[in-house]
């Protein structure tokens, strides 16, 4: 099955929330390499004006990644994920995610379109707090591979 064009402009339920926290934030710090004590450290990140510990930025995909699974599920979208390279991911952020922040994300397909025989498909997710505080837009294009 081809994905389905016809899921352009198609726009999820928000998903979520999901709890962000200092030692998952730490955790993330560490696997992409960043030293800056502010991702794990509390002090640290209050005495830089913060809340509490806050996300590198490309923490946001972990979290954009969980809305985006409802497309992939979607068995009427046509995607097999089994085909499915990552193209792009572009960050727009609005604050920084903070330990103690509870995240939905709102998924809107962008565009489906087809070059060379493969699926562009392009979303946004919309994260904002449960209070509905803008905290990032996340946007992702996969390849979807076409042949057999």
């Amino acid at each position: 099955m081809a994905v389905n064009p016809d899921f352009a402009g198609r726009t999820y339920p928000p998903s979520g929330p999901y709890a962000v926290d200092a030692a998952a934030l730490a955790a993330f710090a560490a696997a992409v390499g960043s030293t800056d004590p502010v991702h794990t450290s509390g002090e640290a990140a209050r005495a830089a004006g913060y809340a509490d510990v806050i996300a590198p930025p490309t923490f946001a995909v972990t979290l954009a990644q969980r809305c985006d699974r409802q497309l992939v599920e979607d068995p009427e979208s046509g995607i097999d994920y089994s085909r499915v390279v990552h193209g792009e991911q572009r960050f727009v952020h609005h604050r920084p995610i903070t330990a103690g922040d509870s995240v939905v994300g709102t998924l809107t397909v962008d565009s489906v379109r087809e070059a060379g025989g493969h699926a562009m498909v392009t979303t946004r997710t919309e994260l904002a707090t449960e209070a509905g505080e803008a905290l990032c837009t996340s946007t992702s294009t996969i390849v979807v591979r076409g042949g057999e």
